[in-house]
């Protein structure tokens, strides 16, 4: 995966790297972006040098379990969030979708184009079959990135996800090669 670069019409999503780590670090230390995250915010810095370099690994290695891609705006290379892919079993042809981006760009469509231009890459580089996803049911942000992306709500996971308001159920979400795209 090195050096995969993916572009959209506003975005630049680049691999992560250690120079991204003070913005990373913000973004897992907002409150509003950690409400509806399992990672929790960090203790302090080097609590997430270590989550970045295990993510930096993973995007060198030849088989990633995970490809973290930093999302940034064209006009300024201004740090927008994460977004993620975690390929599943090969056979299947499938992989996960994740994001998070900093509160100061929600509502601007920057996930709902970051997660599309990450769906086009599975189909049409990858030659992925299924892209699934998860929110939890009351990230009513999340849900509609989800769906303007085009995936299909197709159940939920009751009680799945440890948040620090309590367990959440979690609506499951997926989009087949074969589905429509923009």
């Amino acid at each position: 995966m090195k050096g995969t670069e993916l572009h959209s019409d506003r975005l630049r999503l680049r691999l992560i790297s250690l120079t991204d780590l003070a913005v990373i670090h913000e973004l897992h230390s907002l409150p509003e972006t950690d409400a509806y995250n399992t990672l929790g915010i960090p203790n302090n810095i080097d609590q997430t040098r270590g989550i970045i370099t295990a993510w930096i690994y993973e995007n060198l290695s030849k088989t990633p379990r995970q490809i973290t891609w930093a999302i940034e705006h064209k006009s300024d290379a201004a740090f927008i969030g994460l977004i993620a892919l975690k390929p599943g079993n090969e056979k299947f042809k499938s992989a996960e979708v994740w994001y998070k981006l900093h509160v100061n760009h929600w509502g601007k469509g920057y996930a709902t184009e970051a997660l599309k231009t990450l769906i086009n890459y599975g189909f049409d580089v990858l030659g992925l079959h299924r892209i699934e996803a998860g929110s939890a049911v009351n990230n009513i942000g999340s849900i509609r990135v989800l769906e303007k992306a085009g995936m299909t709500r197709e159940g939920q996971k009751r009680k799945v996800l440890p948040l620090k308001t309590g367990w959440s159920d979690n609506y499951e979400y997926a989009i087949l090669e074969t589905d429509l795209r923009d």
